[in-house]
């Protein structure tokens, strides 16, 4: 049991007219937790709620995007993660009961509920400028007709929310909303009464806060979240933003202040990666702690995924309650984890941005679309786990062969259901292709799975044997009732390729561990799509050796997610990292590197290298599974994670936590 003591993090605030039990939010994310087209179904609430049970203070949920004032014969817009529609759900009397039963079983659970009300799309705003720069759609200008009719949408959606049982309401006034293109410089360039200096720029703000106390008086806690500082060319800096925070707490409209820093395209995002620090911009929060005078309570968000921290970012004024999203998603059980002492069995979040990713962009069709997570697989499986999820019938001996990111997590359900596991592991330590991954720079909280794999294989009491090479004898000696192969993959050579075997050309994955140690000049051969070729660039390049990148695609990381993309360009870019797109390796020969365009099938040479190396993603290494199918002595054989297919870590994790539910 940890000796750590929270003074600050698990007591309660007041907040306006609601008190909160302790200081941990989850703030509004919209991971796309439902499973009916938006209402707050069953699995909607498991998975909410699941965070409240587990000692979350403050559900923030998903956010309710309201209607827009389209003009006649205009169509509905949708884009990632935004919308303009004449009709929104919370309109829908069938949405308001479920939000009810959401409430219900929110305040059963401790906790209470705070919905987001948020204008967000390209169709209109303050000024025709894009709203993001992530997108070239240009909206229209609103009038004081549109102007007004949005504000009354505010205001009666949180009417609606107070009928139906919310303790508080948060006005989404940052992240390129609706609000915040009146609160930047940038995107108002307006005349009128909405335009002009910061007092001038927070009119349409205060106006909606306005009608919404009309509507709901002192009975809800009403809030905005705001962007601390806006980090595009032209927008407000931070001292801007405190000027509009000082302003708009001098109103008495507001309970609470929500705050973080960045947008959803540029260097520092508003869910910032791996690649940055624990609150980062904690000093964001502290400041508006004392603009606001102790008035208005903070809740800061920006990387905390770990109770500690938050304890910390309490003691130090940065903020009254803290937004720990993510921590909650990988561990929804985290807070109660850390009140009672047992902070070594959190799984932290470790920052990969697969969450948010799949949540805004992904490719999966909206009906079959559900939350992810990569190191908890039960995240978008909660109904399954609550059926599917009990001791095993019949305690077997099952044999784990692999201790990568599926056969740990294989290992660890498997034993959670009584099952008696051994894993045996070939390398030195655990890990697998984590382990390797750890290496890149910005990428060591990837270390924190391991960390947390390592002491459940402990607590579970699973034999973990290391540097034992599994063969179909050793194997058979152990007389496994079932046997799990998770044997992971091997870096992929591109075939057909002249010249990949000289000895001047290596693997992405060598180089990242050591094996392999590239010259002054480096030539990088991608072909994969995402995170694997800027960290591995990085990595190199941090040695202080000159790095090219050869990709195949018209663009660097087309997978990696939007908030993410950003710090990865930027930290090339610091390194000074050349790349070179559209171009298909032809051959490898000592003097060079011989290429075609990948649509024109034009040639290009590339010379003055001194050494290559090659990042082409992997392919299944199944050898072993192959050959205990066809020994035929062992009944239950199953065949997991990256040894079926490679993909990352979450289908990784997820595939052997599934397999384990099986046996």
């Amino acid at each position: 049991m940890s000796s750590v003591r929270f003074d600050r993090l698990f007591s309660p605030l007041q907040v306006g007219p609601v008190r909160v039990p302790n200081r941990i939010c989850e703030t509004t994310n919209s991971i796309g937790a439902s499973a009916s087209g938006g209402l707050l179904d069953e699995r909607f609430i498991e998975h909410h709620v699941a965070k409240a049970r587990g000692g979350t203070g403050w559900i923030g949920s998903e956010t309710w995007l309201l209607n827009s004032p389209l003009v006649a014969g205009a169509r509905d817009e949708f884009y990632p993660g935004a919308a303009a529609v004449r009709t929104a759900l919370w309109q829908v009397p069938a949405f308001l009961d479920s939000v009810g039963r959401f409430c219900d079983e929110v305040h059963k659970a401790g906790a209470v509920a705070v919905f987001q009300l948020t204008h967000l799309n390209h169709a209109m705003a303050a000024s025709p400028v894009p709203v993001t720069e992530t997108y070239d759609y240009i909206p229209h200008e609103l009038d004081d007709a549109m102007i007004a009719f949005i504000l009354d949408t505010y205001a009666d959606a949180a009417a609606a929310a107070l009928a139906a049982g919310a303790d508080g309401i948060e006005l989404h006034c940052a992240h390129e909303t609706l609000p915040h293109t009146f609160l930047s410089p940038v995107t108002n360039l307006r005349n009128d009464r909405w335009g002009g200096g910061a007092r001038e720029r927070i009119r349409f703000v205060v106006e909606a806060l306005e009608r919404i106390r009309s509507r709901t008086g002192d009975k809800l806690a009403v809030g905005i979240r705001i962007n601390g500082c806006e980090s595009r060319q032209g927008g407000y800096d931070h001292m801007a933003m405190r000027e509009m925070t000082y302003y708009l707490g001098e109103t008495g409209l507001l309970d609470f202040v929500n705050i973080d820093v960045g947008h959803g395209w540029g260097v520092h995002a508003y869910v910032p990666p791996s690649f940055h620090g624990h609150a980062d911009y904690r000093e964001v929060g502290k400041a508006a702690r004392a603009d606001l005078d102790g008035k208005v309570a903070v809740l800061f968000s920006g990387r905390v995924n770990d109770p500690v921290l938050a304890e910390e970012l309490l003691r130090e004024g940065c903020c009254d309650l803290v937004g720990m999203t993510r921590a909650g998603i990988a561990d929804p059980d985290f807070a109660n984890k850390a009140r009672e002492g047992r902070l070594i069995e959190i799984r932290r979040c470790i920052g990969c941005n697969r969450c948010i990713a799949e949540a805004v962009h992904s490719y999966v069709p909206d009906s079959l679309r559900a939350p992810m997570c990569s190191v908890n697989p039960v995240i978008g499986n909660e109904l399954h786990w609550k059926s599917a999820f009990r001791p095993a019938a019949v305690a077997k001996k099952v044999v784990v062969v692999g201790a990568g990111a599926a056969g740990l997590e294989a290992a660890r359900v498997a034993a959670m259901r009584g099952h008696r596991v051994t894993v045996l592991e070939q390398g030195k330590k655990v890990g697998g292709q984590l382990r390797i991954a750890a290496n890149a720079p910005g990428r060591d909280s990837f270390g924190d799975q391991i960390y947390f794999q390592e002491n459940e294989m402990v607590r579970l009491g699973v034999d973990l044997r290391l540097e034992t090479p599994a063969t179909v004898e050793a194997i058979r000696k152990l007389s496994p009732d079932a046997v799990i192969v998770a044997t992971g993959s091997l870096p992929r050579v591109p075939q057909g390729i002249a010249g990949t075997g000289l000895p001047h050309v290596m693997q992405g994955w060598d180089v990242l561990q050591g094996k392999a140690v590239p010259g002054r000049r480096v030539a990088l051969v991608a072909q994969e799509d995402y995170f694997e070729t800027p960290n591995v660039a990085e990595f190199i390049a941090e040695s202080g050796r000159e790095v090219e990148i050869f990709h195949k695609s018209p663009q660097l990381g087309t997978a990696i997610d939007r908030y993410s993309l950003g710090s990865v360009f930027d930290r090339l870019e610091r390194h000074g990292i050349r790349i070179h797109t559209n171009l298909r390796l032809a051959a490898i020969d000592a003097d060079g590197l011989d290429f075609v365009s990948a649509f024109g099938g034009r040639p290009s040479r590339y010379t003055g290298f001194d050494s290559v190396v090659l990042v082409c993603g992997s392919v299944p290494e199944a050898s072993l599974y192959e050959r205990l199918k066809a020994d035929g002595t062992i009944a239950e054989i199953y065949l997991a994670g990256s040894a079926w297919v490679p993909r990352r870590i979450a289908e990784a994790t997820r595939h052997g936590a599934m397999v384990a539910l099986e046996i």
